[in-house]
């Protein structure tokens, strides 16, 4: 049986479907005809048994003549039972068979209890054969032996019919239906295949689009799709574009990833290369470069390391980000702690600025070191923008983070770019910084379930906003 199934596992979709439809009619015709089978013998049975009950209605001459031919004077002229099988039987199951039946009919324990019985208002039926072993249908009437009904020793009238012609109809019958039943399995078997090719062509045109990725990584093919269906293979084919789209979208963003770090590298890579080159000449060829230009070379190799550095871990957060956050990092954070841990920081970059803090509780659920470092680089653009002596307003109300500085602020028409990884205004070209910092911020706030927007503010300066999802009161359990 488990080969069998391995087999049946190991065939094309569309042969086991064509197998299991076939199957399936296949059961269905042969029980409607083996039930059919049943119903007309039964119904030829019913009319043989009518026919023979017939004959032994009361008053019968031809019984009143049996019984007197088997019983009282042999010389009795023979009852008119014609083409039957016609005895007398007695208790002992001896029988006397009339001249004119058609043979002899073998009877059996259940006859001979039948007469002894007595049973005179009762007709026994049953299938029995004759002395040649043909089949008969038999009907056992227990009578009187007087033909007055007087009491005497119990017999039984015997007549019964050959089957062969009702047999004979059954067996056509039976062929007719196994004909009939062979048509339709095998037709059902080719409509079932013709059904499987064309309800699995989407799926044959989905394994090749597969096929083709596989082969070509070309991830810009679509599967037709019709808009109006919504069967399984539509949802399965708009998922598999739906898919490829995605994968081509974080291809592209990829590449562009690696385009701009490349880029943003080169920079800093080239200029450390430069010093470091102009104090290895000067060492070769003894010609010491003045203290003075030596420092300030060393200063620039340090600033441009630094520079690397904070590009590499900038690279390293978004990359994370772009992964997604494990289940077990994310947990309730207090956000009004979060935010004076990055306010602390915030006050050491800028120890001439006033920053003002107005926070109300907020829990949310987000990784607390990404949350911290979003809220680190909001508060790093501020104070690299706001002028020397200038303030700083933090407000937390609400699940709403808003934060405003005083500097120059953004042009309106550079507020779209501003999340954008590696976009820097060309007003801050000129100051440190990856131009990764808000792209990390947006990210980081968006998988915690919130949104991040930047606007003017009235006057001058910029007012960013975060907004995050959460309650004002801890959750059971925290501390």
């Amino acid at each position: 049986m488990r080969k069998v199934l391995r087999r049946f596992r190991s065939l094309p979709i569309r042969a086991r479907l064509s197998l299991l439809v076939a199957a399936a009619v296949a059961f269905g015709v042969a029980t409607v005809s083996v039930t059919c089978w049943f119903i007309v013998q039964g119904k030829l049975y019913e009319q043989v048994d009518k026919d023979l009950q017939r004959g032994m209605r009361a008053p019968n001459p031809a019984i009143v003549s049996a019984l007197n031919y088997c019983t009282a004077t042999p010389d009795t002229a023979v009852p008119p039972f014609r083409n039957n099988y016609v005895q007398v039987v007695k208790e002992d199951g001896t029988a006397c068979v009339l001249d004119n039946s058609v043979g002899k009919v073998k009877v059996t324990q259940s006859d001979k209890t039948a007469i002894k019985s007595g049973d005179l208002d009762k007709s026994y039926f049953r299938d029995g054969t004759d002395e040649d072993g043909n089949a008969v249908r038999v009907m056992l009437q227990p009578l009187a032996t007087a033909a007055d009904g007087r009491p005497g020793p119990n017999v039984g009238l015997m007549i019964a019919v050959s089957l062969k012609s009702t047999q004979s109809t059954l067996n056509d019958l039976a062929l007719v239906l196994l004909l009939v039943s062979g048509i339709g399995v095998v037709g059902a078997g080719a409509v079932g295949l013709w059904v499987a090719r064309a309800g699995l062509r989407p799926v044959d045109e989905l394994t090749e689009a597969v096929e083709h990725v596989a082969r070509t990584e070309d991830l810009t093919i679509r599967i037709p799709v019709d808009e109006e269906s919504d069967d399984e293979i539509a949802r399965l084919s708009r998922s598999f574009n739906s898919m490829t789209a995605s994968l081509a979208t974080s291809r592209e963003v990829q590449q562009q990833l690696i385009a701009d770090a490349g880029h943003e590298l080169r920079t800093p890579l080239t200029s450390l290369r430069t010093n470091i080159e102009l104090l290895t000449r000067s060492e070769e060829i003894g010609r010491p470069i003045p203290p003075a230009d030596r420092k300030a070379l060393l200063t620039s190799v340090t600033a441009q390391m630094t520079e690397l550095a904070a590009l590499i871990g900038d690279l390293q957060t978004l990359s994370r980000s772009d992964a997604g956050h494990p289940a077990d990092r994310v947990e309730v954070v207090a956000l009004q702690d979060t935010v004076e841990a990055a306010l602390r920081r915030a006050r050491l970059r800028g120890p001439e600025l006033t920053i003002t803090a107005d926070l109300e509780p907020w829990y949310v659920r987000a990784e607390p070191s990404a949350l911290e470092r979003a809220i680190v680089n909001i508060l790093d653009n501020a104070v690299k923008f706001s002028p020397g002596g200038g303030t700083i307003d933090v407000r937390l109300k609400d699940g709403e983070l808003t934060v405003r500085d005083h500097g120059p602020g953004i042009p309106t028409d550079e507020l779209p770019h501003v999340f954008d990884r590696f976009w820097r205004s060309p007003d801050a070209r000129a100051l440190p910084g990856s131009g990764l910092g808000l792209s990390i911020v947006a990210r980081t706030v968006q998988q915690s379930g919130g949104e991040v927007s930047l606007r003017p503010a009235d006057g001058v300066g910029t007012i960013a906003i975060v907004r995050l999802p959460g309650a004002p009161t801890a959750p059971p359990g925290m501390p």
